[in-house]
């Protein structure tokens, strides 16, 4: 007879009960730490810091934006588990980590049109239901053909959240106020690479199948963006404009597009070699390797609460040429360094180069399209970012397979120098090709809740 520890239920119940627990201080958090005044304000001097949506929609999207970056990482504590439970090979196993990024990549595209064409509140709701439906299923699977499939549309799922988060974000919020949302969205993407991996670890002490229940968060929030975000119409497209025709007369799109490949793929060098860094340098214990692995988010949170004044005083290029000087010096550091805390030093450093990188690259990808084609010209933005995660271990890892970590670590750092140096002959920060039109309902009557 079987054990009821071991039952779907109970799995579920248990898993539930503290996914329940463990989300509340995140969820009191955000409304201590973001709360702010929902009336319209007496002045315009007021208009730049007021809210136009709602307290309610900016919890929404922020609690949203802690789910984009731990669609992998929250099951990672349990993947060998799953490996033998499940009696599958290493590369199989590593699979159920990337095929979610690989399905992403593909239909972004799609995701953003679906989003210029029907505005970004339903794109955005059903992509978190589809988000907490098949990711959550693993709570209840126990074949691996069947758990890699729903890992699959889990990524469709997961490029709508990715997307739409970004969008609705650049649709509801101008002048300061956009800035200073963009940079607590940056803070709540590093916070959820902090607080949901540990939760995803607490249930995964139940049953590898506990991590699985985190990505139900996604339904409850798909229904709540229904309830906060406003009905608005979608932008008008004009006739024979199309993203890829605009993108051709934008370089400087092809331009962001590659340095958010190059962040993912210097984000993840870091996620995959730095533990085994740190176990080469006498540091192998699992806790202490977590806490350095963290501080990268730690100080990206920290930042992302000051990216408003940053980005005012230097502007976006400042900022990202700022970016990857720090990663640029942070990976020199751990190739170098033979120390423990000076890697964590490096990480720290990282960590503060993507605090200011992750927004300044969103808010300047997608003030760069017309309203019309945001959702499209931001979804490739999604595409570029997973295929540098998906191609940095098959590109480093050679490289350190044939030499040494602390090599692969140099080489990284020499073209992260190399990137940092043409960085400067970017032009300086340019207005917005586009100005956002006025926020309409869907029968067409202006909003007079949004201010610039």
């Amino acid at each position: 007879m079987s054990e009821p520890h071991g039952s779907a239920e109970f799995r579920t119940v248990s898993a539930l009960t503290a996914l329940h627990g463990a989300a509340l201080p995140t969820i009191r958090f955000f409304r201590i730490a973001y709360g702010v005044s929902v009336h319209t304000p007496a002045s315009p001097s007021a208009a730049s810091t007021s809210l136009g949506p709602g307290r309610g929609a900016l919890l929404v999207l922020l609690l949203g934006s802690t789910l984009t970056i731990m669609a992998g990482t929250v099951i990672a504590p349990v993947v060998s588990v799953i490996r033998g439970d499940l009696g599958v090979s290493g590369t199989q196993a590593g699979l159920i980590l990337t095929a979610h990024g690989l399905s992403l990549a593909i239909v972004s595209p799609c995701v953003g049109w679906a989003i210029d064409r029907w505005g970004v509140r339903l794109p955005l709701a059903g992509g978190l239901v589809l988000y907490g439906i098949a990711g959550g299923a693993g709570v209840f699977i126990e074949s691996y053909t069947t758990l890699i499939i729903s890992r699959f549309v889990f990524g469709v799922g997961a490029a709508a959240l990715f997307s739409g988060t970004t969008v609705a974000l650049l649709a509801l919020y101008r002048g300061t106020m956009r800035d200073k949302v963009a940079g607590w969205r940056g803070t709540a993407i590093s916070l959820g690479g902090i607080v949901w991996p540990l939760v995803g670890g607490g249930l995964g002490t139940l049953s590898w199948h506990g991590p699985f229940a985190v990505y139900l968060l996604g339904i409850p929030l798909g229904i709540a963006v229904l309830a906060t975000l406003p009905r608005t119409a979608p932008p008008p497209r004009q006739a024979g404009t199309g993203a890829i025709a605009f993108i051709r007369r934008q370089p400087r799109l092809l331009t962001l597009y590659a340095l958010s490949l190059f962040s993912s793929f210097l984000l993840y060098v870091l996620a995959v070699f730095l533990p085994q860094r740190l176990t080469e340098l006498g540091t192998a214990d699992p806790f202490v390797i977590s806490l350095v692995v963290t501080s990268t988010s730690v100080s990206g949170s920290l930042v992302g609460l000051c990216y408003a004044t940053l980005k005012g005083r230097l502007g976006y290029v400042s900022l990202l040429r700022a970016a990857l000087a720090l990663w640029t010096l942070a990976l020199l550091i751990i190739a170098m360094a033979g120390h423990p805390a000076l890697l964590t030093l490096a990480t720290v450093l990282f960590g503060l180069g993507s605090g200011v990188a992750v927004p300044a690259l969103a808010m300047m990808i997608g003030e760069s399209a017309p309203p019309a084609l945001r959702g499209q010209v931001m979804s490739l933005s999604g595409t570029a970012n997973f295929l540098g995660q998906f191609i940095a271990p098959l590109i480093v890892g050679p490289v350190i397979g044939a030499t040494s970590i602390a090599t692969g670590f140099l080489a990284a750092a020499g073209v992260g120098l190399i990137v940092c140096l043409a960085s400067f002959a970017m032009r300086d920060d340019q207005p917005s090709q586009t100005e956002d039109v006025p926020p309409t309902t869907v029968d067409g009557a202006p909003r007079a809740d949004r201010h610039d």
